[in-house]
């Protein structure tokens, strides 16, 4: 397919997200199903397009002077493409499956308008009701922030030290770019790609299937690190998912000690078998009944409760998530969460830690969560974070905030990594 068909299918793919309010990923899975023609480097590239689309909706769609699939499907190859409103012109010309070519009106729009005169909202590429979530998370940085959180996103891949060390997996992966995370002690990463690229399929990489790495973002890997579980010790992940922290942690740990993976979503928990077998990690146990965590309670050095969240700030690899969410759904993800700390509590032995963490940028989820939890709770109390950031990762005291009396929070324009908060809380002893 010439650039004008993948656009076309992009457009199609858009119009079927927003007309059933389906995630991408179903949209593109249908599509390619329906359209078994396309190869794997169209398939690609229709995808790039619809993700930086989706991405940047309110900057393409702004360029255009509308905020239809097409306009865009065409904002974001503008935008991400490197391309030009004459040389996309000239690329569409002649290809019959191509949409119809910029008209006389958008091409005057496109050329009266500059992105660096756009209103905030518009150049951070967010939904309006979180602008003030944003600009309290950030300060006069939200605009910078939200616009890393609709670029394109690395690949990260953390070491499983378990069976393998960073050095030999980078010699095994030399082909695809990969490099030494910035943070993470054993992560790796693979740089974002570009135009109608793709990241390279690593989960068929022979050092995958032997366990030698894991495909984890960064910042996820450094909350696993400054949980600093220690071999021996008895770990509650409580809000376990897929398990890619109980594995982070349990190499940590050096299969010494115990991890109880537990989620009350059941099926959440389905990939963890696999991955534990693949990965030689010895010291998880699975527990899926909520019952059959009452032996545990008051006897856990750390419960770690990777909390359901609005996901905000994983929004550059899930954009469509971005123009679903509203302040109903934040409103509901705050309830769960306290609901959680109120629970998982009582498993923290006399001077174990609560350690609670989101992949959410907004405030209300991170510090005030955990300022209304100290208020409900006076047993529990914050340890020095600046402490903890400095003894982990010494010399990267820029890359992340740490909140007065709160927890450290990582985003891409600051960390490089996804938004993750992270805050570690003693009980008293």
């Amino acid at each position: 397919m010439r650039l004008g068909g993948r656009l076309a299918a992009a457009i199609e793919v858009l119009e079927d997200i927003g007309r059933r309010h389906r995630p991408a990923a179903d949209a593109l899975r249908d599509w390619g199903l329906s359209h078994r023609f396309a190869g794997g480097g169209d398939r690609a590239a229709i995808g790039n397009i619809v993700y930086d689309a989706l991405r940047r909706r309110r900057s393409a769609g702004w360029l255009l002077g509308d905020d239809t699939p097409r306009a865009t499907g065409f904002g974001a190859l503008l935008l991400e493409w490197g391309q030009t409103a004459q040389s996309l012109n000239a690329a569409l010309e002649g290809d019959k499956f191509a949409p119809s070519l910029l008209s006389d009106a958008e091409l005057e729009t496109i050329a009266a308008r500059r992105l660096a005169d756009a209103p905030g909202e518009v150049r951070a590429d967010c939904p309006d009701w979180s602008v003030p979530l944003l600009e309290t998370a950030f300060g006069e940085a939200w605009v910078e922030e939200g616009a890393a959180l609709a670029a394109r996103p690395p690949l990260d891949l953390r070491v499983n030290t378990l069976k393998a060390e960073r050095a030999k997996v980078l010699a095994e992966l030399a082909e695809t770019g990969a490099e030494p995370a910035h943070l993470a002690t054993e992560g790796i990463r693979i740089a974002p790609i570009a135009g109608d690229g793709r990241h390279p399929n690593v989960q068929a990489e022979p050092a995958f299937q032997k366990g030698w790495f894991e495909v984890q973002d960064e910042g996820s890997q450094i909350a696993a690190e400054l949980t600093d579980a220690k071999p021996g010790m008895q770990v509650l992940d409580y809000c376990a998912g897929a398990g890619g922290k109980s594995l982070a942690l349990s190499a940590a740990m050096e299969n010494k000690g115990q991890i109880f993976a537990h989620d009350a979503e059941k099926q959440r928990l389905a990939p963890i078998f696999d991955r534990i077998r693949r990965s030689d990690n010895r010291n998880v146990q699975v527990v899926a009944r909520e019952q059959e965590l009452a032996p545990l309670t008051g006897h856990m050095d750390i419960v770690l409760i990777d909390a359901p969240c609005t996901g905000s700030g994983t929004w550059r690899r899930r954009p469509d998530a971005k123009w679903r969410l509203t302040r109903r759904q934040l409103d509901a993800r705050k309830a769960e969460q306290s609901a959680i700390l109120d629970t998982a509590k009582a498993f923290v032995k006399p001077g174990g830690l609560l350690v609670y963490v989101t992949c959410s940028v907004f405030p209300e989820e991170n510090d005030e969560q955990v300022t209304n939890f100290l208020g409900r709770d006076n047993t529990f109390a914050p340890i020095d974070h600046t402490v903890l950031w400095q003894s982990r990762f010494p010399g990267h005291a820029a890359s992340a905030r740490i909140a007065v009396g709160g927890g450290i929070s990582l985003s891409p324009a600051l960390s490089g990594t996804d938004g993750f908060y992270f805050c570690a809380l003693r009980k008293a002893g």
